[in-house]
């Protein structure tokens, strides 16, 4: 008898996770633990990029064209969700995850790699540009597919498998502190914008070749071998023709989750110590107690996600944000609670979401055309709504002349995801379905 019928008939099987499922849930996750890991990276250290890349009389248009770059890496996730998830849907999800690792660890490998334009002139620049393409682009179907991945491995716990994922995704992000934190300890400032700032590159590099080393022995999805012979010959028409609004409901679903991120991991640091002249380290300090407060949430709220119904979890969180975006940047811009204590209810708040969007995405969509489904919508909503996010709040800043108005932005996103939580019902299922197919 196979893992997948010993699952299916055997109800409380899966109640327990296994050995071998946590082995290929973590191993799954580490893809999406880069990219985040890249994502903080690039930012860190976007100064020294601008220097060595785009050598400008003014230094603030070479960060500016620093930032460009990291946006059209940002922008080509949604193209290479698009074409890995139909790879995904159509011959497996193992092969895209071998695939997909090693090249974007290459890519990451070469970014760190590259002489300067000091060296090279232009052609250093547009090698850095093609690089951060083919990353963006491969990494635009890492994430989608360990959540497509997870959830068919062990769908009876998907929700807690989802949020194991996302627990190891932010660990991305605190590895990431960590290197900025080693290379600002041990080198001086001429020294990392000659060779430090390469480092967090190549490192993560590395890490990415490990992960496609481990990856080569995950096995494929027990619903994608059980119905490969069905597999989907068009999965993105066949997505766009009848699961059109399953797409609309997970982008505007994932909104919440995707503003908060941009928000926080991209935007927060520099309004909190440029705007509202708060001190760096204890910006630092708060910035990683709320990340470590919403990985243990996430976790929380994807178990409780298999409770009770996700999208009321979902509901709740959004909720939450819609009513506490603009008491929260008040009081930031008043400083009127530490900031510790600040971003730590924040991050309680956005948990509640963070720990069942995408899970919440992964039921709407059937075994076929999963991947792609869950592609498209994360990859859409996250390049809209992350993407901007630090553009659109400076933007209402010196709009408004209100050092609080980033809120309407995340206000706004909030209530998108509120509105669209009250659609979920009649589309979700489809794992469970899976499981009795």
């Amino acid at each position: 008898m196979s893992s997948f019928e010993s699952t299916r008939t055997l109800p409380g099987a899966s109640a327990r996770l296994t050995a071998g499922q946590w082995r290929m849930i973590v191993l799954a996750s580490l893809g999406g633990a880069l990219e985040f890991y890249d994502f903080v990276v690039y930012g860190i250290f976007a100064q020294y990029i601008g220097q060595a890349f785009f050598p400008m009389h003014d230094p603030i248009v070479g960060l500016v064209l620093s930032f460009a770059v990291f946006a059209i890496g940002y922008l080509s996730r949604p193209v290479g969700g698009v074409v890995l998830s139909y790879f995904g849907d159509r011959y497996g999800r193992r092969r895209v995850f071998i695939v997909s690792v090693i090249v974007v660890s290459l890519s990451t490998i070469g970014m760190g790699l590259i002489p300067t334009y000091a060296t090279w002139g232009i052609g250093a620049t547009m090698l850095m540009v093609l690089l951060r393409l083919i990353q963006g682009f491969c990494l635009g179907g890492e994430l989608p597919g360990s959540i497509t991945y997870v959830v068919e491995t062990v769908p009876r716990r998907a929700g807690l498998v989802c949020g194991i994922v996302f627990f190891c995704v932010n660990s991305g992000v605190a590895l990431a502190a960590v290197v900025n934190l080693g290379v600002h300890t041990f080198l001086t400032g001429d020294d990392i914008a000659t060779y430090g700032w390469r480092i967090g590159f190549l490192f993560g590099g590395v890490i990415g070749l490990l992960s496609f080393w481990l990856r080569r022995k995950l096995e494929e999805t027990p619903e994608f071998a059980q119905m490969k012979h069905l597999a989907a010959k068009h999965p993105l028409a066949e997505l766009l023709r009848d699961h059109w609004r399953p797409v609309l409901l997970g982008i505007a679903t994932t909104a919440v989750v995707a503003a908060f991120n941009g928000l926080l991991f991209a935007h927060m640091p520099a309004y909190l110590v440029k705007v509202l002249h708060y001190d760096p380290q204890r910006v630092a300090v708060a910035q990683n107690v709320s990340l470590m407060v919403i990985s243990v949430g996430i976790l929380l709220s994807g178990w409780l996600g298999d409770k009770v119904p996700r999208r009321l979890v979902l509901r709740i969180g959004s909720a939450l944000l819609l009513v506490l975006s603009y008491p929260f940047y008040l009081a930031a811009s008043h400083h009127s609670l530490d900031v510790v204590v600040l971003l730590v209810l924040a991050g309680l708040a956005a948990c509640l979401a963070n720990g069942t969007f995408a899970c919440i995405i992964a039921d709407m969509f059937p075994t076929r055309v999963r991947f792609s489904g869950v592609a498209l919508s994360f990859n859409v909503s996250f390049t809209v709504f992350s993407g901007t996010a630090p553009l659109i709040a400076t933007w209402l800043i010196s709009a408004t002349g209100n050092t609080a108005s980033p809120a309407y932005f995340m206000a706004a996103c909030a209530a998108l995801a509120l509105v669209a939580s009250f659609g979920l019902k009649s589309l979700s299922g489809k794992i469970e379905m899976g499981i009795r197919e």
